[in-house]
């Protein structure tokens, strides 16, 4: 083979190789990277009270904002947290515009084929919920004939009507439990989650849960596939955070219950 040849084609196979063996080593030593580095870049919305916001004087605050710094500090690192919409949130991940996405972002099948997940930090559950007062509907199976205040299109608003109820259309959460506050709506299906929020801040509102479902839907930390250590790592630290009482106390700030199962 011309010699030239040989060398050029020998050269184009060092760089294919060292260009897959940095992949490799990047995908195999990101906790290595991000404790270099002495941050943790963190994907998340700003926008999703009250997970992920801004305060009143525009501090990025929020449950999944303070899960994400305690996992931080177990690592020995800081955390910066990089903005951005949800529609483009998780494929920065493949961007690799950050290392991990903190935003109740649901562990699916779907999403755990091309993704890894730490163990879950949050669950919630569909749950049904009526105005003080309210002694006809105990059970899902009593929403039958009684008008159910929901989004059209969203899976609470289909298992109303799997239940039998009759949909009275809303633009979320909020006009849905004013509906069933002011009598325009018997009922409302939605997140147990969303609930505890409304509670947290209108502790006084003739509402109550009577019903929820047995399954919790779990949400995680997401990061790229490949990362054993750091998946390990931010385990550990959940643990820790669960174990010493830190969790308790930020899902009392803006939850007021513990919301881990």
């Amino acid at each position: 083979m011309n010699t030239l040849l040989t060398r050029v084609l020998a050269a184009a196979g060092l760089a294919v190789a060292l260009q897959l063996g940095g992949a490799a080593v990047a995908r195999a030593d990101d906790l290595a990277a991000i404790k270099q580095a002495g941050v943790i870049k963190i994907g998340t919305e700003g926008t999703y009270p009250p997970f992920t916001y801004h305060d009143g004087s525009n501090q990025l605050v929020g449950f999944d904002v303070e899960i994400g710094r305690e996992i931080a500090k177990r690592l020995g690192v800081k955390a910066e947290f990089l903005e951005g919409k949800w529609d483009g949130l998780i494929a920065g991940l493949d961007a690799r515009r950050y290392d991990v996405v903190i935003n109740q972002v649901g562990i699916t099948e779907a999403r755990k084929a091309k993704y890894d997940f730490s163990e879950p930090y949050i669950a919630s559950k569909a749950v049904l919920i009526v105005a003080d007062g309210n002694d006809a509907i105990k059970s899902f199976e009593d929403l039958k004939g009684k008008r159910a205040a929901q989004s059209l299109t969203s899976n609470f608003g289909k298992l109303a009507e799997k239940y039998g109820a009759t949909l009275v259309g809303t633009d979320g959460f909020d006009q849905s439990i004013q509906l069933v506050l002011t009598g325009r709506a018997d009922a409302t299906l939605n997140d147990s989650l969303s609930f505890l929020d409304f509670k947290k801040h209108r502790p006084d509102a003739k509402v109550r849960i009577v019903a929820e479902e047995k399954d919790a839907d779990h949400s995680g930390v997401i990061l790229r596939k490949g990362n054993p250590e750091l998946v390990a790592a931010i385990n550990k630290a959940l643990d820790e955070i669960k174990a010493d009482g830190t969790y308790a106390k930020i899902a009392d700030t803006y939850f007021g219950a513990d919301v881990s199962k």
